[in-house]
């Protein structure tokens, strides 16, 4: 019943996918909306949050074609009018950006507000504010590294790189907006505690960054983008890239430390914001552990997706 109720929304999100035409609109980036919703199936997978989950999914997609375009389609001087219009956050800046990159923009005015028209009616508009802060701060940290990759002559310190990459890694605005359409009371307090950078969100951060760097990198480097943790970590302190390896494995085994010391009781904030922080770092540390299960979808990837979502659950 579980799966069949999954694959009712995944048909659902399926429409709204195939009506945007991304896939035609916008052919350099990752279509892979049935990975997307299985990322974030990790971090809910029970009915009571299907309305947060597919809220969630549609943010997620968006955010992958953002990332691939900050990385590696559009030119600096498009990127600083996107980025300019994403800090707005405005329907008629619109036209100040270039027409390619109009509908994904719109796409993401749409997501946030059709989030504000249902959680209106439930006095819940404020959330929508924090998930925009977050969005508005991770476009920042994309911009960021276009901005290093933009100037040739400047290589950010390590310390510098590793602070921008634990926001673009994503998973402090997922964090946030993981919880946007739950149906739990969920304080303001709270959304300032994650505003925060906590140090679990912090943890969950690291352990996302660094295993995709550790699988990535080299595969970053040929495609010219900016320099990975570990390529930044290799350089200023004369590290080969094996020490480099262990040294990222040993900050992913002391951040799953973190979390777990996160969870001792009395917590700060309800279990279920820090189990939503939890399942981020459960799913990257599912997909990343040898490869790069996103980008690489037809390996171990589609076998889970099959498993979760195709065949038949033997009762």
């Amino acid at each position: 019943m579980l799966q069949k109720f999954h694959q009712r929304e995944l048909s659902e999100l399926t429409r709204w996918w195939k009506d945007l035409d991304f896939a035609n609109k916008y052919p350099y980036a990752r279509d892979r909306l049935v990975e997307c919703y299985f990322w974030i199936l990790g971090v809910y997978f029970e009915p009571k949050y299907s309305r947060a989950r597919k809220m969630l999914t549609k943010v997620l997609k968006v955010t992958s074609i953002l990332d691939d375009t900050f990385d590696a389609y559009a030119t600096y001087d498009e990127l600083v009018t996107f980025t300019d219009a994403i800090q707005r956050w405005d329907a008629n800046a619109i036209d100040s950006i270039p027409p390619f990159m109009r509908p994904v923009y719109q796409a993401l005015l749409d997501i946030y507000s059709e989030m504000e028209q249902v959680l209106f009616k439930e006095g819940k508009l404020d959330r929508v504010y924090y998930a925009k802060y977050e969005m508005k701060k991770l476009v920042r940290a994309y911009f960021k590294e276009a901005q290093w990759l933009n100037d040739a002559n400047y290589i950010p310190k390590y310390e510098e790189h590793m602070e921008n990459l634990l926001v673009s890694a994503a998973y402090m605005m997922g964090s946030t907006t993981s919880l946007i359409g739950m149906e739990e009371f969920i304080s303001k307090e709270t959304f300032e505690w994650l505003m925060n950078e906590p140090l679990i969100v912090r943890a969950s951060s690291l352990i996302s960054r660094a295993m995709d760097d550790i699988v990535g990198h080299e595969v970053e480097q040929e495609r010219g983008h900016v320099a990975s943790i570990i390529e930044c970590y290799m350089k200023e302190y004369g590290a080969s890239k094996q020490e480099a390896y262990v040294k990222f494995q040993k900050e992913v085994t002391n951040a799953w430390k973190d979390i777990n010391k996160e969870f001792f009781r009395p917590t700060e904030v309800p279990m279920f914001v820090l189990e939503r922080v939890l399942n981020f770092a459960r799913v990257i540390d599912t997909l990343y552990k040898e490869e790069d299960g996103y980008t690489n979808a037809k390996g171990k990837l589609k076998n889970m997706i099959n498993s979760i979502l195709t065949e038949s659950v033997k009762i």
